[in-house]
C-alpha cells in the first residue's frame, strides 16, 4: 500500500506513465525519516528525482493547509553539481515538477556564468531551490549575511559525487557541507549521488563526514551496455599506436548516418579537432547537422550545442570528456569512443550518455587506435559485465584549501578559528590535522609566517578587538580572494578572437609562443592565420588555405587505470589458459599466437622481461601493465639502479604496457636480476634520486600557491601572464626552501609531487607486485608485437629525419621474416 506522504509523487509519476522504482521509494522514505546518505544508481535512472521530490513532499507535509500559497521560505535545497553545464538542465526537470502540482516554488542557478543582476535579485529574494557548483557554495560563504541565507537550508545534495571525491573540489565540497551543518537546523540532512564507484563506503564516509553514520542506497537496476567493436579492416601483428584512428573513418561514418544523433567522444581537445575536420571532409553534406564541444571553446558555442542536442538538430557531435556528466542528451541513441578510454568508469559513463532514460540500453561503438587496443575492449566487456569499476580516494591535508576556506570565512562574517578547527576536523580530508598545524595556518594567514610577514599582501587577516572574530578588513585584498577562489588551477590561455572582437575559444599559451605571425592553425572547426598576439589575445582571421596544423594542449595522454589494467592482465591469462576469449580476442589472436612464438603471453603470475639486439643497440623491455604513468616513474627508477652497477647511458620509452631501457652496449641482465633489481630497498631515496623531484615540487607549488591565495591569477578579461605566475610561485618556493623549511605548503608540493604527480605509492604496490612473480627473461630474435609500439613511441618521440614515420616504420616491419 502507498505510503499517504508519498502519495503525490505517485501521482506524478502516474500521470507521466512511468512506475518509480524500488530506490526511488527508499530514497523518498529515507530522506523523510531524517537519514542522509549515498544514492548510487546508473546513468539515466532518475537520480534527480530519487532527492527532489522528499524535500517537496517534506514541505508539504509540515504545511498542509497552505502549501500551494506563495512563501518567502527562503533556501531549502542547495543542489551542488560539478559542472556548469548541468545547471540548466537539473533546474527545467525541477521547475516542471513543481508546476505539474502546483507548487509555487522557485528554482535557480547561481554559479560563475550569473550575471551580477541576476544575483543581487537571487540575495534579495533567494529560491527554495538554488543549483550551484563548489565554487560558487564558497563564494555565499564568502558573503558578509550568509548565516541569514543558509538558516533555513533543509539540505544540501551533490551531484556527480564520483567526479569529486577523489580531488580538491571535493574537499571544497567537504569543508561547506560541515560549516552549513554547524549553522543550519539539526533537521538538516545532506546526501550525494554517484553512478560510477568502486569504493561506495568510502564515498560514502567522505561525503558523510566523521559524525554521521554511513547510509548507502544502491538501486538495484541492470543498466545494458550493449558494446560493439569497431574492426580494422586488417590486424597487423605489429600494432602501434594512434596510427589506426582517422584511417577507419571509412567505418565509422556509417554507424553515425544510421544513428538519429550520436555523440563521438576522443581522449583529447586536439583528436576532437582532428576528427571534426576529417569528417566533415569526408561528409561535407553533413555541414550544418554536426558540431564540436571541449572545455576550450567559447562557452556560448558549448550552451548553442547543448541546446540543439537537446531539440534534436545535430546528427553529430564531437567531444572530449566536456559531454561525459549527467546532462540529459535524450535524442542519443548511440555513442562512439575512439581510442581506449583508460578506464572503465570514464567508459561506462559516456556509454550513459546514450539511452538517456530509465530502461533503455546504451549503445556504444568502440573505435581502435592501435590493434592492441582490442584487448583493453575486451576487458572493458569484461569490467562492465562483473559490475568492476575504478575507486576514487579523497586527498589527505590539502592545507592549501584550508587556508582558501580560513581566508574565505574571514572575508565573509569573520573567522572564529577554534570553532572552525572543529569544523575542519569533522572532514575525511583534515580528520588528522593537528592543533599546532592549525595554529600554523592561522599564523601563516594573519601574520604570514617565518618569512613573508615584511609583505602587506600576505598579511590578509588580523584580530578584530570587538568581537574577538578574524577578519579580512582591507577592501582589495577581499575582492582579489573572491576572484581567485577555487581549486581548477590550468595553465595560462590565450583567447583566441578575430579583428572584429568575436570570441572564439582559448589555447594554451605555450601553443602560440611557439607560432611566428602569419602561421596557420585550426581551430574551432576553422582554419585560422595568426596575425597578432596582444596581452592575452590572440587576434586571428579565417584562412582559404588547409592547415594541418591542429591546436595541442599540454597533457593529453591518460593512463590505464589500474582496474583496466588487472583485467587486460586476466584476459591475458585466460588466453594463456584457453578459457573464454571474447570476439575482440579472436580478432588479435593473431598477434598475440605472434607473441607467443617469439616470446611469451604474461600472465598475472609472470613478469615477462625481453632482451634484443638490434641495429641501434641492446633493448631492454619490462611488461608490467601498470599503465604510462607508473612506467615513467619506474623506468627512470630501474635505469638509475642499472647505471649506479655499470657506466652506461640509456634512452627511455614507455606505453601502457610496459618500457623500454635502450642502450649501445650489452647489459648483463641476468646478473641485475640475481642482484635483486626490483628490491624495495632504499626504494624511498631511489625514487627521489631518479627524478628530478624537487623541480616537480616546484611546478606542484604553483597550484598550491595559486589555491593558498600567494599569487593572484588576474582580473576578469585581463588574467595575469603564465610567466608572471611562474615567476612569482618559483620566488616564493625558494624563500619558502631558504627561510621557511617547515612551512606546510612546502611540504605539501613534495608530497603532492612524489604522491598524485608520480604516485609513488602505486608504484611500491607495483614493485610488490613484480616481486611475487615469476620472472621470465626472452630472448626473441626480433621486435615482439608487444614490444614494437613501445619501440615506435620512442621513434616518433626523438627521431630527426627526412622519412615520414609511417614510410621508416613500413620499412621495420619489411625486415621481419616470421617462420610459420
Amino acid at each position: 500500500m502507498e505510503e499517504k506522504r508519498l502519495k503525490i509523487a505517485f501521482e506524478y509519476f502516474r500521470k507521466k506513465g512511468w512506475e518509480p522504482f524500488p530506490f526511488q521509494i527508499q530514497t523518498w522514505n529515507d530522506f523523510l525519516d531524517g537519514k542522509s546518505g549515498l544514492l548510487n544508481a546508473p546513468t539515466g535512472s532518475g537520480k534527480t528525482f530519487a532527492l527532489w521530490f522528499p524535500v517537496i513532499l517534506e514541505y508539504i507535509q509540515n504545511n498542509p493547509g497552505d502549501w500551494q500559497k506563495p512563501k518567502k521560505n527562503g533556501i531549502q535545497l542547495i543542489w551542488v553539481t560539478p559542472l556548469r553545464a548541468l545547471a540548466q538542465d537539473i533546474q527545467l526537470a525541477m521547475q516542471e515538477v513543481c508546476e505539474s502540482i502546483g507548487l509555487p516554488w522557485k528554482v535557480a542557478v547561481r554559479n560563475g556564468d550569473t550575471d551580477a543582476k541576476t544575483r543581487a535579485a537571487l540575495k534579495r529574494n533567494p529560491p527554495e531551490c538554488l543549483i550551484t557548483t563548489p565554487e560558487t557554495l564558497h563564494v555565499l560563504i564568502s558573503q558578509k549575511e550568509h548565516s541569514k541565507l543558509f538558516q533555513t537550508v533543509q539540505s544540501i545534495v551533490v551531484d556527480e559525487w564520483h567526479e569529486l571525491v577523489g580531488n580538491k573540489r571535493g574537499v571544497q565540497v567537504q569543508l561547506a557541507l560541515e560549516y552549513i551543518q554547524s549553522i543550519c537546523p539539526s533537521t538538516f540532512r545532506r546526501w550525494a549521488v554517484s553512478a560510477t564507484l568502486g569504493n561506495l563506503e568510502e564515498a560514502a564516509s567522505t561525503l558523510l563526514g566523521k559524525k554521521l553514520p554511513v547510509h548507502i542506497v544502491k538501486a538495484e537496476i541492470e543498466k545494458e551496455i550493449i558494446l560493439h567493436s569497431v574492426y580494422p579492416e586488417e590486424i597487423e601483428k605489429y600494432p602501434w599506436s594512434g596510427h589506426l584512428g582517422i584511417k577507419m573513418l571509412d567505418q565509422v561514418t556509417p554507424i553515425i548516418k544510421d544513428g538519429r544523433t550520436v555523440l563521438l567522444f576522443t581522449n583529447t581537445r586536439s583528436q576532437t579537432e582532428i576528427w571534426y575536420q576529417k569528417i566533415l571532409e569526408a561528409r561535407p553534406d553533413w555541414a550544418g547537422w554536426i558540431a564540436m564541444h571541449h572545455g576550450s571553446l567559447d562557452m556560448s558555442v558549448r550552451s548553442w550545442v547543448e541546446q540543439a542536442l537537446h531539440e534534436g538538430k545535430l546528427k553529430l557531435v564531437v567531444c572530449t570528456s566536456s559531454l561525459d556528466l549527467g546532462v540529459d542528451f535524450r535524442p542519443v541513441d548511440r555513442v562512439i569512443q575512439v581510442g581506449s578510454p583508460k578506464g572503465v568508469s570514464r567508459f561506462i559513463q559516456r556509454a550513459g550518455r546514450a539511452g538517456h532514460q530509465p530502461g533503455l540500453p546504451s549503445e556504444i561503438f568502440f573505435v581502435p587506435t592501435n590493434s592492441l587496443e582490442l584487448i583493453e575492449a575486451s576487458a572493458l566487456r569484461d569490467a562492465i559485465e562483473n559490475g568492476e569499476m575504478e575507486s576514487q580516494f579523497p586527498p589527505d591535508l590539502p592545507y592549501d584549501v584550508l587556508i582558501q576556506f580560513l581566508v574565505t570565512m574571514a572575508v565573509g562574517e569573520g573567522l572564529d578559528s577554534e570553532k572552525i578547527y572543529n569544523v575542519a576536523i569533522q572532514t575525511r580530508s583534515f580528520q588528522n590535522l593537528s592543533k599546532e598545524e592549525m595554529e600554523w595556518l592561522m599564523d601563516f594567514i594573519t601574520k604570514g609566517g617565518n618569512s613573508l610577514g615584511s609583505y602587506e599582501d600576505f598579511l590578509k587577516v588580523s584580530l578584530d578587538e570587538e568581537d574577538g572574530l578574524f577578519k579580512v578588513k582591507n577592501k582589495r585584498i577581499a575582492m582579489k580572494h573572491r576572484l581567485s577562489m577555487g581549486t581548477i588551477v590550468s595553465d595560462a590561455m590565450l583567447k583566441v578572437k578575430f579583428k572584429n572582437g568575436a570570441y572564439l575559444g582559448s589555447v594554451e599559451e605555450y601553443f602560440i609562443s611557439k607560432m611566428k605571425i602569419g602561421d596557420r592553425f585550426f581551430f574551432a572547426g576553422r582554419n585560422l592565420e595568426l596575425l597578432q598576439v596582444k596581452d592575452m589575445n590572440a587576434l586571428v582571421k579565417l584562412s582559404e588555405k588547409k592547415t594541418k596544423n591542429v591546436v595541442s594542449w599540454m597533457g593529453a595522454r591518460m593512463s590505464l587505470s589500474s582496474k583496466l589494467s588487472e583485467k587486460i592482465r586476466e584476459i591475458l591469462e585466460h588466453y594463456n589458459e584457453g578459457k573464454y576469449i571474447s570476439e575482440e580476442i579472436v580478432r588479435v589472436l593473431p598477434i598475440l599466437d605472434l607473441q607467443n612464438r617469439l616470446s611469451v603471453v604474461p600472465n598475472r603470475d609472470t613478469f615477462l622481461i625481453e632482451y634484443h639486439r638490434s641495429r641501434e643497440g641492446y633493448h631492454l623491455f619490462f611488461y608490467p601493465f601498470e599503465g604510462r604513468m607508473i612506467h615513467e616513474l619506474m623506468s627512470a627508477m630501474i635505469a638509475y639502479r642499472i647505471s649506479v652497477k655499470y657506466p652506461v647511458s640509456f634512452s627511455i620509452a614507455m606505453n601502457d604496457y610496459g618500457f623500454e631501457l635502450l642502450s649501445d652496449s650489452p647489459i648483463a641482465i641476468e646478473e641485475l636480476l640475481e642482484e635483486d633489481l626490483f628490491s624495495l630497498e632504499n626504494i624511498h631515496e631511489d625514487i627521489r634520486t631518479c627524478v628530478n623531484e624537487s623541480e616537480m615540487a616546484r611546478r606542484k607549488f604553483r597550484e598550491i600557491a595559486s589555491i593558498a591565495g600567494l599569487v593572484f591569477q588576474g582580473y576578469p578579461g585581463k588574467p595575469t601572464t603564465f610567466k608572471h605566475i611562474q615567476a612569482n610561485s618559483s620566488l616564493l618556493f625558494q624563500v619558502f626552501e631558504t627561510y621557511d623549511p617547515g612551512n606546510l605548503l612546502l611540504k605539501q608540493a613534495h608530497e603532492e609531487a612524489i604522491n598524485q604527480q608520480m604516485d609513488q605509492d602505486k608504484l611500491i604496490r607495483a614493485m610488490k607486485k613484480i616481486n611475487r612473480q615469476q620472472i621470465l627473461l626472452k630472448y626473441p630474435v626480433q621486435f615482439t608485437p608487444f614490444s614494437f609500439p613501445i619501440m615506435v613511441d620512442r621513434l616518433s618521440r626523438t627521431s630527426i629525419s627526412s622519412e615520414t614515420i609511417e614510410d621508416r616504420i613500413v620499412k621495420i616491419q619489411a625486415q621481419f621474416e616470421i617462420q610459420d
